[in-house]
């Protein structure tokens, strides 16, 4: 479960109507509309151009939801720098619903909703964020409530009408049916309504959506769901390693949402969780209680440098390029600055001593700077060349942990 603008420019409105009635005389209809045709899929919006953030109820508060909490959340988002730092979606899991009324419309809880979807939606919006809800293409959710099996467009009416900006959609309870058929009957009831609505795929991996999905949704699930500690984690990074070159800019592998807060790990092992989620260009939904956040969840969550690895322009997923076989890996990112993000992983329970090579991670030979995104330091070295790293870069990485750091040539004269 864990699983458009209008552009008010008469002159630019003007010559296109002028361009477009040049093209219906020169060329006949026919062409015209061909050209008409083209025009709006190259106008049609990406709407995740990086891969998303915000977060989700689900892995903290299951079906505990209601009004007062999803408010809260969103102060808090606002008042504790996480809007700010890129996390916009917030986004109501399962167990919202309880039914459909006599025309077959979705309901909301009323008892733990009695504002109504649409006012807090609003609510929301008015925070500066983005509002998101989920749904399941079986008749029943993975908890039991109404799934949207038959009324993909009576569902998406609804959601437009309130003003979702991102629906989840899951899997529970969908046997016999095909996934890219139903899902892409999904997204198009959804491009039906006319509002841009981001479309999470959260079929676990199970019908192999790295293969399909891309332009169906922005993003798919490539796992089964998350648990908040190591083994889950480490488990989770290798599945979704595999599928590196399915993602890039409008479609993302999904390995599952955050758990960075919950309890169940160390901090270093949350700090090697998230390192390795931006490292592999996921999309980075928080999990937890963002009304009561530590310090150092604070400092994971919030930390800019990690955040600027997963969101790099370039869009690319990271991947291996070196496997020690003990549990020692080297992770590189290519950046859109020609810099390389490299996170050097230690899933075993001792010290590790690790190091990669420029030739192994396509950087030009000669000197280089490294910057360590977690201590937020530029490292010095021992090398003749004083403040820069020449041919290679090693490093201790502490049990359960990770170094994360961005290397790129050294261009000082």
């Amino acid at each position: 479960m864990r699983i458009g603008a209008i552009i008010k420019t008469a002159p630019a409105a003007a010559l296109a109507a002028l361009l477009a009635a040049a093209v219906l005389i020169a060329c006949g209809p026919g062409n015209a509309r061909k050209e008409a045709a083209a025009e709006k899929a190259v106008a049609e919006p990406v709407l995740a151009p990086t891969p998303p953030m915000g977060f989700n109820t689900w892995n903290k508060f299951g079906c505990n939801v209601d009004e007062k909490l999803i408010r809260e959340t969103a102060d808090a988002l606002a008042e504790t720098g996480m809007r700010d730092a890129g996390y916009k979606y917030l986004v109501i899991d399962d167990c919202w619903q309880v039914s459909r009324d006599a025309d077959g419309r979705i309901v909301a809880d009323p008892a733990r909703f009695p504002g109504g979807m649409k006012a807090l939606a609003d609510y929301v919006h008015g925070k500066g964020l983005l509002f998101g809800l989920y749904t399941d293409l079986g008749p029943k959710t993975c908890a039991g409530r109404p799934g949207s099996a038959g009324f993909h467009d009576i569902d998406a009416a609804a959601y437009a009408k309130w003003g979702v900006d991102y629906i989840k959609v899951d899997w529970c309870n969908a046997d016999g049916l095909d996934a890219p058929t139903e899902y892409t009957k999904f997204r198009d009831a959804l491009r039906r309504t006319g509002r841009s609505i981001v479309l999470s795929i959260c079929e676990w991996g199970r019908n192999d959506p790295w293969t399909w999905a891309r332009g169906v949704g922005q993003l798919w699930r490539t796992t089964a769901d998350i648990g908040d500690n190591w083994e889950s984690v480490t488990w989770i990074i290798d599945a979704n390693s595999h599928h590196y070159a399915a993602a890039g800019p409008g479609g993302w592998n999904d390995p599952d949402m955050l758990e960075v807060g919950n309890g169940g790990m160390t901090g270093e092992e949350y700090r090697a969780h998230f390192s390795l989620w931006a490292i592999m260009a996921a999309p980075l939904i928080a999990g937890n209680d963002l009304r009561a956040m530590t310090e150092e969840t604070k400092s994971i969550l919030l930390n800019r440098e990690v955040i600027e690895v997963d969101q790099d322009p370039l869009g690319v997923q990271g991947r291996v390029v070196i496997d020690r076989g003990y549990g020692g890996q080297v992770w590189m990112k290519p950046l859109a600055d020609g810099s390389k993000a490299v996170a050097f992983l230690n899933t075993t329970g001792r010290e590790l001593d690790l190091y990669v090579r420029w030739s192994q991670i396509d950087l030009p030979a000669g000197p280089a700077r490294v910057r360590d995104l977690w201590a937020h330091k530029d490292l010095d070295v021992h090398t003749d060349t004083g403040k820069t790293f020449d041919e290679r870069f090693e490093v201790k990485v502490p049990a359960h942990g990770v170094v994360l750091v961005r290397i790129r040539p050294d261009q000082t004269p």
